[in-house]
């Protein structure tokens, strides 16, 4: 009996790691096709209502990135993954691996507490240089 539950296991495990991804782009695929379709349903409401070249601009147009969204990803994600790698790296120096398994994932978390703050200030000072530039340009023209 334990080992049909085992295999039953084990095939249920392969379908849903097989499954999730093809459902994820699935879905992905159908949500595409519905805001193509809604996209053109407004564009075809634009021509048979006469609407203004105004309005119509900003029902068509793509909206705007939020202001408070991250435009240094690539930054974040470098660090990210550097502070994992010193994690692991003092994981390996300190020997950790033998004794217990907590004593390495908290080695890793504290290197991706460290990529991550690494991450921050660089962003912090990044956005301080673009303010004063930006205000700068603004003075000279």
């Amino acid at each position: 009996m334990d080992s049909v539950l085992e295999e039953l296991t084990g095939v249920l495990a392969v379908a849903l790691s097989l499954g999730i991804p093809i459902v994820a782009i699935i879905a992905g695929v159908i949500s595409n096709i519905k805001k193509n379709n809604n996209a053109r349903e407004v564009r075809r409401l634009i021509i048979e209502n006469h609407t203004d070249l105004e309005t119509a601009k900003y029902l068509v147009e793509e909206p705007e990135r939020k202001k408070g969204s991250n435009p240094y990803p690539a930054l974040r994600w470098g660090c990210v993954l550097i502070g994992l790698g010193i994690g692991a790296v003092l994981n390996y120096i300190f020997q950790l691996d033998g004794r217990e398994d907590i004593y390495f994932w908290v080695m890793l978390a504290f290197g991706c507490g460290l990529g991550l703050l690494c991450s921050f200030i660089i962003e912090y000072n990044l956005q301080k240089r673009d303010k004063r530039e930006e205000a700068a340009f603004k003075e000279q023209y």
